[in-house]
């Protein structure tokens, strides 16, 4: 008879050290529900990787002409940086849909870790746009005008650049700059590109008279608009950057609740 209870004691000890298997739906963080929650958030997050990946493309597709103006590649890097982190939304939504549809952590690990590279990448894009927006000014200021009279005529780019943007201006800081240049060396009756002329013609540029040419310098011009289009990446790239910390918190969680239910 002791032994009996003894050994019915020893088997209600064992069943109280089994631990209840939690289930899926247990409460508000249950597997089923941030499943749910992360295929809202792969919608999402598509949409505005496209964004990105738009905004990007745009940058190096229609400012691309002033980009041999620049003295560093801090500009284009920036909107690489964009395209880069943009292009990864299709693929990333993807390997999410994956890994919840089929549980499987390995793809949820993954989809975690692309989410935080993507967050570094547009957090970081938007970090150096905003620090360069500060610093652009000094750098075009001791830098532009150099690349004005060394590089006019000589570089296709840099020529047409400098003639695209002096369509209101003229030199980097006045206008009396091209006597110094390489380009006015060659040929010293021309004061100025004809691209400095109000009405462009054949050798207007030999009269350099104000009703004839623009005497106010392009820098100022230039500097505000790579400022304005810096303001809209560094906007872009630490506004979407928010938006991967959801799914890389929500991620996190599933992936641990999916190792207990399993466990």
């Amino acid at each position: 008879m002791a032994k009996e209870k003894n050994d019915a004691n020893a088997l209600l000890a064992k069943k109280k050290k089994v631990k209840p298997r939690k289930s899926r739906d247990a409460d508000c963080c249950s597997v089923n529900f941030l499943k749910c929650v992360l295929h809202i958030f792969n919608v999402i997050y598509l949409f505005a990787g496209a964004g990105v990946f738009l905004v990007g493309a745009w940058t190096v597709t229609s400012r691309h002409r002033f980009v041999t103006l620049l003295p560093t590649f801090t500009y284009q890097a920036i909107a690489y940086l964009l395209i880069i982190a943009g292009a990864l939304g299709l693929p990333l939504c993807a390997l999410g849909c994956c890994g919840l549809k089929t549980e499987n952590r390995t793809s949820l690990l993954c989809y975690t870790y692309f989410l935080l590279i993507t967050f570094i990448l547009e957090a970081g894009a938007g970090g150096l746009a905003y620090y360069y927006q500060v610093e652009v000014e000094h750098e075009l200021r001791s830098q532009l005008n150099n690349t004005f009279i060394s590089n006019y005529a000589l570089d296709t780019d840099v020529t047409n650049a400098v003639d695209t943007m002096q369509t209101e201006c003229c030199g980097a800081f006045r206008y009396d700059d091209w006597r110094k240049s390489v380009w006015h060396e060659h040929d010293p009756r021309l004061l100025v590109p004809e691209s400095c002329c109000k009405t462009p013609t054949s050798r207007c540029g030999a009269r350099d008279h104000p009703s004839n040419i623009y005497y106010n310098g392009c820098i100022d011009h230039f500097t505000n608009h790579i400022r304005d289009n810096l303001i809209i990446l560094a906007a872009v790239g630490v506004g979407m950057s928010v938006i991967p910390i959801f799914g890389f918190f929500f991620s996190c969680i599933l992936y641990v609740r999916i190792k207990h239910v399993i466990d």
